[in-house]
């Protein structure tokens, strides 16, 4: 597979996944605009009350009523509900950027912890309440690569783990430096990986899931852009029962092209 048509692949997969993440992630955007419109109209209730009272202490020449001033402090706690929601937002926001286009000369230096948590925003809008996750970020260089491929496997790892869990359970992603390089661990306490299984895991249209929810391109494609878009490599540990550990390497530096 050349590197174009390996970009075009990738991009298409990638907008598969956030596809099939909406309605986690829509829900996610919508829980807060909810709250957003709600505390407005309180807000504007009160502000519209406390106003009446003042004009009526000013015509009396009265000093300002408790009960104007309270309103006015219900209106400033709800502003900074309305903050704290609209941050919510915009960090998926921010997220959804970070795996919005694949392009094929964008290689620049990023933070790999940064875009974890970026990948774990948008996981988490869709398996909350179902999945813990939990993370364990080491002292990383930044690393030179195509932001949104790296991320495409990331985000693929991520969900798989999520998904290989059938009811509650915790995914683990650890970051640390190994020498020129540095080394991401997706772990999660699922069903684990049958041994016969085992060798046809990377095998493009292999796949454990029920249908519709599984592609069998997702981890053939991380390959491809672990292996040939960044020299790097990608593997896994498996125990049936106790869960999987799927791992990539990256170089810190991409090889310079002639």
């Amino acid at each position: 597979m050349d590197g174009e048509t390996a970009r075009l692949l990738a991009e298409a997969h990638q907008m598969a996944s956030i596809g099939r993440l909406s309605a986690g992630i829509v829900h996610e955007i919508t829980t807060p605009i909810g709250s957003i419109f709600s505390n407005n109209e309180v807000s504007v209730r009160s502000l519209e009350k406390a106003r009446a009272l003042l004009v009526a202490a000013k015509e009396t020449a009265s000093p300002p009523p408790d009960k104007a001033l309270s309103l006015i402090d219900t209106a400033i706690g709800l502003a900074h509900v309305d903050k704290l929601a609209c941050e919510r937002i915009s960090g998926i926001i921010r997220s959804l950027k970070t795996f919005a286009r694949v392009t094929p000369d964008d290689v620049r230096k990023i933070d790999v912890n940064e875009l974890i948590r970026h990948t774990l925003k948008l996981a988490a809008a869709v398996f909350r309440g179902r999945i813990s996750f939990v993370t364990e970020f080491g002292d990383l260089p930044e690393v030179e690569c195509y932001p949104g491929l790296f991320g495409q496997v990331l985000l693929n790892l991520v969900v798989n783990a999520a998904q290989a869990i059938e009811h509650e359970g915790t995914v683990s992603v650890k970051s640390r430096a190994a020498g020129k390089a540095v080394r991401v661990e997706v772990s999660d306490t699922g069903r684990g990986i049958r041994p016969e299984d085992r060798a046809k895991i990377f095998h493009a249209g292999f796949t454990t899931k029920p249908i519709g929810e599984g592609t069998g391109i997702g981890l053939s494609i991380s390959r491809e852009i672990m292996e040939e878009q960044h020299g790097g490599n990608i593997g896994f540990e498996s125990e049936p029962g106790r869960g999987s550990t799927f791992y990539v390497e990256i170089p810190v530096e991409q090889p310079r092209k002639e």
